[in-house]
């Protein structure tokens, strides 16, 4: 079994190839490890590119399609066989030189995820750091997993930990949640980043709206997961309440020779309770699925059309 595996996203970086696979090799030398690429739709010549620099330590997993930076690194973490399991961006903002460091960090034992902090951020103000400082802020305030820095893709995990993350849909940026949710502790350190030299970045301000419904997911996974009753059942019996003791009022007023058919309070009191009954019984539904998730077969959300290995 290797020491390192590393992982690394890739979607059309023809011209980051090459100088990625040297700074791997320099950052690298002396550790036993496996380079796994993982490419994620690309339409320019990534593939061809990263098949020519391959090694016997290189991986080349290859999607039919495009599914995103969350699946790429989940199908990168199922092939890996490496003690340690780290993530890096393949465009060269994150330093592989920064690796060793917080191996050796992730070694004293204290700890299972070393996250990577952006030290001296190369990106623009307004559409990168701004959303990214506000957004960190809030997560930090909604989930209470204290780190800087979600965006930094450079994390190194033990094995266990990283193999048992469930990364679906986007949620790589919640990797210190997802990993927290499983018990592991970490610890972030400051790294290297550098300006994007080739490529366009693939992020734009338009990914705050994913990251706020994200969130919101997180912070369910976080507090009713396993007990999804606890937030449907109360908002349903709170708001079921409420419908019936408008109801009750206005069957009073009724009593009384009042006219109820017109107020719009007797119908706020009939919807009301209708959708007190329906949280109720989304609650047990929601109790269903997760007693079937948790018992479902293995399926991946990704199909790979080759893994490339040079001999």
């Amino acid at each position: 079994m290797r020491k390192l595996s590393l992982v690394v996203p890739m979607m059309n970086e023809e011209d980051n190839v090459k100088p990625l696979f040297k700074a791997v090799r320099e950052a690298l030398d002396g550790i036993d490890y496996e380079l796994i690429l993982v490419d994620d739709g690309s339409t320019d010549r990534t593939i061809e590119r990263m098949k020519v620099e391959a090694d016997a330590r290189t991986k080349v997993v290859i999607f039919k399609r495009n599914y995103g930076q969350t699946t790429a690194m989940a199908a990168g973490i199922d092939v890996a066989e490496g003690e340690l399991i780290a993530t890096i961006d393949g465009d060269l903002q994150n330093d592989p030189s920064d690796i060793p460091m917080m191996i050796k960090l992730l070694e004293e034992g204290k700890w299972d995820v070393v996250a990577g902090k952006r030290a001296k951020r190369q990106d623009g103000f307004i559409l990168r750091k701004l959303p990214s400082k506000l957004a960190n802020k809030l997560i930090r305030k909604l989930t209470g997993v204290y780190i800087s820095d979600y965006g930094c893709t450079l994390k190194i995990f033990k094995k266990s930990v990283a193999k048992n993350l469930e990364l679906y849909g986007e949620l790589h940026r919640f990797i210190p949640v997802l990993a927290t949710l499983n018990g592991a502790k970490i610890t972030e350190v400051d790294v290297k980043h550098h300006a994007r030299i080739h490529g366009e970045s693939k992020y734009g301000i338009g990914r705050t709206f994913r990251v706020m419904s994200d969130l919101l997911l997180m912070v369910f996974m976080e507090k009713y997961r396993q007990k999804p009753m606890h937030l449907f059942g109360t908002m349903g019996i709170i708001t079921f309440g409420m419908g019936m003791m408008i109801n009750f009022y206005m069957m009073i007023l009724k009593i009384f020779g009042y006219s109820i058919g017109t107020r719009p309070l007797l119908i706020l009191g009939v919807m009301l309770t209708f959708v007190g009954i329906l949280l109720i019984v989304t609650g047990f539904l929601a109790e269903l699925i997760i007693r079937t998730y948790y018992g479902a077969q293995n399926k991946k959300p990704y199909t790979i059309d080759e893994i490339y290995e040079k001999k």
